[in-house]
């Protein structure tokens, strides 16, 4: 009997080895089609490697099928497809038009569009998503640079990290902090109250910082005195010259136009009201959405082909390769040997959780991170009170978003930033990234984390 036992708990013990090093690779494998959709020896880009973990977990039998699909979070795929929905109308209704006019007019000069650009992404960010807010106004940041033969370089910057900082603020600003808001439960007015003190300072401080950065490249290069008026009535010109959006309508009566745009508006209004209320917010986001198709009166198919439904399956398959992962166990000895150094009450144990935050964020990404340890760190905070475990939660949204900051692929409003401005033949480097990114983050992630409130 005793020799039985023995073999059954080798057998065991092999069974949970074998289960670690295969969700490992499977989670590896994942991990670099995200990071290097490119990468010369698996170049299937983040989606399909993302469908490979997922598949890997199941095949090596890390997760059953049930545990897989079970694994999916449809809260959070409802209100990703919602939000996104609801971008493409904002685009129809020339939203991002008009924040490209908004930074364009009476431009006092390179440093004034500086920050000009921190303020708009920021707070726009807060409403539309870092990404979708780095799509649109990106072409309109190099744009204007070469109209002035400015270097785009502390632009770029500016739009991608105050873009950053912006969506730590609200709950529908980044991708971490929907995962954040819906396993939490901390309603949309109690997460903004927690974070907003925090990112209004951080990006007043990272404005700062880019100034004192750039200053000499920005006072050589100022706009020149006579380009002042007119620089606006140009950027207008080819902003109002920017294709017009499938589905869109120059032939419709003006006021038919005008009418249509303000529901939108409203409408979006509505949404946001109903997030600060309290209300559901998957099904406020696709409410929203489907309010729009319906005011729309037609055909919603073009506009719902805009709808990056990749980013969806990406989260899918996410989903399940961070849980596959979880299972291995690893994350949570990580967590079981850094918890006594990282308790939330303690600021020494603050400052040890954001340092390993910020690390696992720019090695596994900010989502995967999140996914995997915030459980694990409300958890610990929860044993200490509630209100620790809130503050845990808006400690992680903080310091995992603001994270993204500090390298390149940090974030995917790096990524594209840099990828709109390599199609523009302009390349923003590693180095460059990191020489702003490493200062930046460290000093604002260290004061936000002072105004980070339950």
């Amino acid at each position: 009997m005793m020799y039985r036992c023995l073999l059954l708990g080798r057998k065991v013990a092999t069974m949970a080895i074998m289960k670690m090093v295969l969700g490992s690779i499977a989670f590896v494998i994942f991990w670099v089609s995200a990071v290097f959709p490119s990468f010369p020896f698996l170049p299937i880009g983040r989606t399909a490697g993302s469908l490979l973990g997922a598949l890997l977990m199941v095949v090596f039998r890390v997760l059953t099928a049930a545990e897989a699909y079970d694994a999916i979070d449809l809260p959070i795929l409802g209100l990703l497809f919602g939000t996104m929905v609801v971008a493409v109308y904002l685009e129809r209704a020339d939203m991002l038009k008009y924040l490209g006019k908004l930074l364009s007019w009476r431009s006092l000069g390179a440093k004034d569009l500086l920050l000009r650009i921190c303020l708009v992404s920021g707070f726009s960010s807060a409403l539309f998503t870092n990404d979708t807010i780095c799509v649109a106004l990106t072409e309109f940041v190099l744009q204007t640079s070469r109209y002035h033969n400015l270097s785009p370089h502390p632009f770029l910057l500016a739009l991608a990290s105050s873009a950053n900082i912006g969506s730590s603020a609200t709950p529908i600003g980044n991708p971490q902090n929907l995962v954040i808001a819906l396993n939490s439960g901390i309603s949309f007015i109690d997460f903004l109250l927690g974070i907003l003190p925090a990112a209004l300072l951080g990006l007043f401080v990272n404005a700062l910082l880019l100034l004192c950065f750039y200053w000499r490249l920005l006072h050589l290069q100022s706009f020149e005195e006579e380009s002042n008026v007119g620089h606006g009535h140009e950027v207008f010109r080819l902003l109002d010259a920017a294709p017009v959006s499938e589905g869109s309508d120059r032939d419709e009566d003006g006021w038919k136009r005008a009418t249509w745009k303000g529901s939108v508006y409203v409408v979006v209004v509505g949404m946001l009201t109903s997030f600060l209320v309290g209300l559901n917010m998957s099904w406020t986001a696709i409410g929203a959405a489907l309010a729009l198709v319906v005011l729309d009166f037609r055909d919603a198919g073009p506009c719902l082909d805009k709808v990056s439904y990749s980013i969806l399956v990406f989260f899918s398959g996410m989903f399940i390769t961070v849980e596959g992962f979880d299972e291995t166990g690893i994350p949570s000895a990580f967590w079981n040997l850094m918890e006594p150094y990282a308790q939330i009450n303690t600021v020494g144990g603050i400052a040890v959780l954001a340092i390993v935050i910020l690390i696992l964020s720019n090695v596994i990404s900010n989502v995967p991170t999140v996914l995997l340890m915030g459980s694990k760190i409300a958890a610990s905070a929860a044993a200490i009170s509630e209100a620790e475990e809130k503050r845990a939660w808006l400690v992680l949204a903080w310091t995992s978003t603001v994270a993204g900051n500090l390298t390149l692929i940090g974030s995917a409003a790096n990524m594209i930033v840099c990828e709109q401005a390599r199609r523009s033949e302009y390349s923003l480097s590693f180095y460059n990234h990191l020489r702003f990114g490493f200062p930046s983050t460290l000093i604002v992630t260290a004061i936000g984390l002072t105004l980070v409130r339950t």
